[in-house]
């Protein structure tokens, strides 16, 4: 079987071309803020690759850091501030924050039309409800790069693996948006290979590397690898990908896969915000 390679990175960065005409030719001048609290070597990665791509498109960026041990209290007051700043169109708090922090009173505490991430309830009930308006990236850049591929999930089996608020919930929304019909899996899932095994479509996010192997794939399935995991010095995914392209009819690679477009969603969520409040959208 000859298996499609889904590319993310040269999806991503066409999207992102199309982005930088879109928002030079509109007259606005969009703005992200970053939160980040900690010294984690992984989401200090991301949060320069985000204000990289932000310069990539001509979105302005600032960057908000924090201590390790900074109080709940001292995260919310950042958040204030960024709220009632006029300049400032959407609001990224990086993931995950150390311990102490509540992070669903951080969560709560962005403007609901300056959440890019999606996070917020009121976005994700919209979402829920079928009448989204910011949508988290990773699971809305997925369903971008299908489309992209010309993929329509509508009557196919979905299974997602991972009920994570961030991805695995949105996802299973967006795809029963889509009229797929949906399966959502995780650690308590009795027989979970048996699941995985009916997907026409499957979605991992379950952190563990290779996880999915070539036994579990019903054969030309689409499988999309969220994973990003660590082995033996490699930056792998989910999916045992070598063996499993074997039988799939579409795969994401890790690295290259899913990762570009969440960053290339967040640019457009935030083009998306300058435009909502240009137009002094209700909310």
């Amino acid at each position: 079987m000859v298996v499609m390679i889904l590319d993310g990175k040269a999806c991503s960065e066409r999207r992102l071309e199309i982005l930088r005409e879109e928002i030079d030719e509109s007259g606005l001048n969009p703005h992200l803020a970053t939160v980040i609290a900690g010294s984690d070597p992984g989401s200090q990665m991301y949060v320069r690759m985000k204000h990289r791509t932000c310069e990539q498109v001509h979105i302005g960026s600032v960057g908000i850091e924090l201590p390790a041990d900074a109080t709940t209290g001292r995260v919310l007051e950042a958040i204030r501030r960024l709220n009632d700043d006029a300049d400032i169109d959407g609001i990224l708090v990086q993931l995950p924050l150390p311990g102490q922090i509540d992070a669903d009173r951080v969560i709560r505490a962005v403007r609901t039309d300056k959440d890019v991430d999606g996070f917020h309830p009121l976005n994700l009930g919209l979402l829920f409800s079928g009448k989204p308006n910011f949508i988290p990236c990773t699971p809305k850049g997925i369903m971008t790069l299908l489309a992209e591929y010309h993929i329509d999930v509508a009557g196919m089996q979905a299974v997602v693996i991972g009920r994570s608020i961030d991805v695995g919930r949105p996802m299973a929304a967006l795809l029963t948006n889509a009229d797929a019909t949906v399966t959502l899996c995780h650690s308590r899932t009795k027989n979970l290979a048996d699941e995985v095994k009916r997907a026409d479509i499957l979605v991992s996010t379950v952190g563990r590397a290779h996880f999915i192997t070539a036994e579990m794939v019903k054969p030309g399935a689409v499988v999309i690898d969220v994973g990003i995991n660590q082995l033996n010095g490699r930056l792998v995914g989910d999916v045992d990908f070598s063996g499993v392209r074997e039988v799939a009819g579409a795969i994401t690679p890790v690295p290259g896969g899913v990762g570009p477009m969440t960053i290339a969603t967040l640019m457009e969520n935030t083009f998306l915000a300058a435009k909502l409040r240009a137009c002094n959208t209700v909310w």
